[in-house]
């Protein structure tokens, strides 16, 4: 099998809450989601699928997913997508670093493997674990009582994780966190997610403030360094997200024990091949995880069902469901929400057919 033709579709993806908040002052309204798919000459198209969280979140950006794909996509043509290993290698040869472009190529490749053998990715990934997997809900920035209030709104959906859109001003984030905590049940689990966003003397503040709060701190800081401090000085329990992005990362805050939690996803390290590596060096270590991505709709979506539902239950802290935040869907047979819990497709590769009428024409083609 060999690849004849890579196109790449862009496509907007307005949020149904109207906007994102997070640290920094950063927003967003409407995502700007990348769709790519790969032509074969046996007939079998795959598809992936990247959306960045803005510009000023990771090193990545929309219009820098098609610029790297149409640098990257003629290395490709001729090479057989099921030998996802050496088709990883050439792209690293082609173009170093830039993991987000990558990511939906390797995507599109799972998705053509799985078809061509007849397994859901999940099974390729290792095998789904039970009917389903429990999903958080992310909340945006806004008013300590707003995000509060939330909680019970977002628990009468099914969930039971929340996640707080934290990183600001050291008084209003300690606000929000008990004023969230408040609000939790049994079996709830709140997380305060700063996005990088507190220098190491705020994060301090904040985890000395809330220490009696049942609360996860998560990515305090924008070093490796100034977060291992703040580990090092707080009870609560740990996550670290943006700076682990490779497996040596990986490995090295595993001997620092520089966390309790990772939160992995998957353009951020390339596409499904690496998560999987780090996801299963995650499970060999007794580091839990939230599978996830930067954003995305219904082929991100799936992509995330299937690495969550393959990961062991017991060391799936949680993942979530993208597709319910956008009012855009753009595949069919995409998983949904059902009572905050979600299960993978069983149908062959990702299990989802591309909308090509929302898609529109490629911005990109090659090949």
């Amino acid at each position: 099998m060999k690849i004849t033709r890579i196109d790449a579709y862009r496509v907007d993806l307005p949020l149904v809450e109207g906007s994102y908040k997070w640290s920094g002052g950063n927003a967003v309204s409407v995502f700007d989601s990348t769709v790519v798919a790969l032509t074969t000459d046996s007939g079998i198209v795959g598809y992936g699928e990247v959306c960045p969280l803005g510009s000023a979140y990771l090193p990545a950006f929309a219009r820098g997913v098609r610029a790297g794909i149409e640098e990257i996509a003629p290395h490709l043509i001729g090479l057989d997508p099921t030998a996802i290993g050496p088709l990883n290698h050439r792209m690293d040869q082609a173009l170093r670093g830039h993991p987000y472009v990558k990511s939906p190529i390797d995507m599109a490749c799972w998705d053509i493997l799985g078809k061509a053998c007849g397994q859901p990715v999940a099974a390729l990934l290792g095998g789904a674990y039970g009917l389903d997997f429990p999903l958080y809900r992310a909340i945006s920035q806004d008013t300590p009582e707003a995000m509060a209030d939330k909680v019970g709104l977002y628990r009468s959906e099914g969930y039971t994780k929340f996640q707080l859109k934290s990183g600001s001003d050291v008084a209003t984030d300690i606000a929000r966190i008990q004023a969230a905590s408040k609000q939790l049940q049994p079996g709830d689990i709140l997380v305060a997610d700063a996005n990088t966003g507190w220098t190491q003397h705020e994060a301090l503040r904040v985890a000395d403030g809330v220490r009696h709060a049942d609360v996860y701190i998560e990515q305090p800081c924008r070093t490796y360094e100034e977060c291992l401090v703040v580990r090092r000085r707080t009870a609560r329990p740990f996550i670290l997200d943006e700076i682990i992005d490779d497996i040596p990362t990986l490995v090295r805050a595993v001997g620092d024990q520089a966390m309790d939690i990772v939160n992995l996803k998957i353009s951020k390290v390339g596409g499904l091949t690496r998560a999987r590596e780090m996801r299963d060096l995650c499970v060999a270590f007794g580091i839990a995880m939230t599978i996830e991505d930067t954003w995305g709709g219904d082929i991100v979506t799936s992509a995330i069902a299937h690495l969550a539902h393959s990961t062991p239950p017991q060391m799936l802290f949680s993942t979530t469901d993208f597709n319910s935040y956008v009012t855009v869907s753009i595949a069919e047979s995409a998983p949904q929400r059902d009572n905050g819990r979600m299960s993978s497709s069983n149908a062959p590769g990702l299990g989802v057919a591309p909308r090509m009428d929302v898609l529109g024409k490629p911005v990109v083609s090659v090949g």
